[in-house]
C-alpha cells in the first residue's frame, strides 16, 4: 500500500507533527470526505507500505523530521507545487526565493530524483498567457537546474467552489493551441535543465508536443528508493503488464492505488484555485 499525503491538504507545512505521531503509533484514523462519521484505521507500519508520496508547496516546517523519517526505513519522495503565482493568488506562501532555496535543501538532503517540481496549475489570463509562463517556467527551471531530474505540468480545472475566484481573476479558457504551445515550450525548456516533463491528468494528447502522462504517484520510483525494483513481482501491474492505475482518481490520472491520509478544509495556504480548501 502507499500513502498519500496528501492530496486534501498540505501535510508537510500545515500537519508535520501529526503526521510522525501517526507514524509513531503505526497508524492513522482517516475520515471519509463524504461521510466524516465513516473513519477507517490505516495501518502506517514500515513491512505495510510500498511508500510514502508527500504533496506540499513548504516542506520547511517538516524537514526537521526528516531525520527520524529516514530512520524509521519508509520509502519516500515528494511532489513540490511551486509556481510564479503572487500573493493576489497564493495569500499565504512564504516569499518564492525562500521556497526555490527550500526547494534545494531538500534536494540535497534526498537527491534530486525524489523531490519532482510541480507547475501546477497553468492559469491563462490576458496578463498571464503563454509567454509569461514560458518566461515564468524557464526562471524556475534554471533555479532548479540539478536539483530535480522531472517536473510535472497541469492545467486549472474549474471547480464549483473556485470558480467566482477564477472569474474575478479572468481566467481565460484553454484550447488546445494554447495548452500545446505551454506544454512544448515547457518541455523544451525543461531539457536544456536536464529535467523531464511530463503532464498531470489533462484530456488533451500532449505527446507531439514531448510531454507524456504523469503517474505522480509512482511505484516504480518508490520501488527504486527502496532498492527492491529488481524484488517486484508485478504486483503492480495490470494483465496488459502496464501500470496499475487508482480508480478512486480522474480517468486520465496515471497514480498508482494509494490511500490518502489527509482531511479537506484543513491547509492554511488559501490558495484561489484549490479544490481543498
Amino acid at each position: 500500500m502507499i500513502i498519500s499525503a496528501s492530496r486534501r491538504t498540505d501535510i508537510p507545512a500545515c500537519h508535520g507533527e501529526w503526521f510522525m505521531e501517526c507514524l509513531r503509533a503505526g497508524e492513522v484514523l482517516v475520515p471519509n470526505p463524504m461521510r466524516p462519521s465513516q473513519v477507517s484505521r490505516i495501518a502506517l507500519n514500515p513491512d505495510a507500505l510500498e511508500g510514502i508520496v508527500f504533496w506540499t508547496k513548504d516542506p520547511g516546517p517538516f524537514m526537521p523530521f526528516l531525520p527520524e523519517l529516514d530512520r524509521m526505513g519508509y520509502p519516500y519522495y515528494f511532489l513540490f507545487t511551486l509556481t510564479p503565482y503572487g500573493t493576489d493568488i497564493e495569500p499565504c506562501l512564504p516569499p518564492k526565493p525562500l521556497l526555490v532555496d527550500r526547494f534545494r535543501c531538500l534536494s540535497e538532503h534526498l537527491g534530486p530524483e525524489r523531490v519532482i517540481w510541480r507547475y501546477d496549475p497553468v492559469i491563462l489570463t490576458a496578463r498571464m498567457d503563454v509567454q509569461w509562463h514560458l518566461e515564468s517556467f524557464a526562471h524556475f527551471a534554471r533555479e532548479l537546474s540539478g536539483y530535480t531530474r522531472h517536473a510535472i505540468i497541469s492545467f486549472v480545472d474549474r471547480y464549483r467552489k473556485t470558480q467566482r475566484a477564477m472569474q474575478a481573476l479572468g481566467t481565460l479558457e484553454l484550447d488546445a493551441a494554447a495548452m500545446e504551445a505551454v506544454a512544448g515550450g515547457c518541455a523544451r525548456i525543461a531539457a536544456e535543465c536536464g529535467m523531464e516533463l511530463s503532464a498531470c491528468a489533462e484530456a488533451l494528447d500532449l505527446s507531439q508536443a514531448g510531454v507524456r502522462p504523469a503517474s505522480c504517484v509512482d511505484r516504480d520510483l518508490l520501488l527504486r528508493i527502496s532498492g527492491r525494483a529488481q524484488l517486484d513481482l508485478g504486483l503492480g501491474r495490470n494483465r496488459e503488464g502496464g501500470r496499475k492505475k487508482d480508480p478512486g482518481q480522474r480517468h486520465q490520472c496515471g497514480c498508482a492505488p494509494s490511500r490518502d491520509i489527509g482531511t479537506y478544509g484543513t491547509c492554511s495556504h488559501r490558495c484561489l484555485y484549490c479544490y481543498a480548501s
